[in-house]
């Protein structure tokens, strides 16, 4: 599983009232919240974003409330992947649970600029920049895992099997 796309870059501790303002959170419909995703912190993100772009950020992203529909919006929008120095731990779980592919990658995030255009190999963890040419080692996730990402996130894992 691949992704490629352009770089959105964030700084530390993005919550998740800013990927989904609270006051969107009376719908539990995916796209029409999608249309929210970081407008409290881009508000151009929604309109700029295309499928399979990437998201880098600092360390805690995601910390805040437990709410899944940060990740699910993230995903929603078309982002291929979220690259990060950290995640907030229940944002990770979330990530997974819905099928948004997600990095942990402590110099990538800090070496990958805004704007530049990155390849993401999620079997093997290589993160490419190709606009540089340099390359990042993420830790891949276990097959387990990918199969749950690549199926759509755990619900729709489950249901397959």
């Amino acid at each position: 599983m691949k992704t490629e796309g352009k770089v959105f870059k964030y700084p530390d501790n993005v919550d998740t009232d800013v990927i989904i303002p609270a006051r969107y959170l009376n719908t539990s419909d995916a796209k029409e919240l999608a249309k929210h995703c970081m407008e409290d912190i881009d508000a151009e993100y929604v309109n700029k974003v295309s499928p399979g772009d990437v998201m880098v950020a600092g360390w805690n992203f995601g910390c805040g409330s437990s709410r899944e529909h940060a990740p699910l919006v993230i995903k929603t929008c078309g982002t291929g992947c979220v690259i990060a120095k950290s995640f907030a731990r229940i944002f990770y779980r979330n990530a997974i649970n819905i099928g948004l592919p997600i990095l942990e990658c402590e110099q990538a995030a800090e070496e990958i600029q805004a704007g530049d255009q990155v390849n993401v190999n999620f079997d093997t963890g290589i993160i490419t920049n190709l606009t540089n040419g340099k390359t990042y080692q993420a830790a891949p996730f276990p097959p387990f895992i990918q199969n749950i990402i690549t199926k759509g996130g755990l619900l729709a894992s489950l249901k397959e099997e």
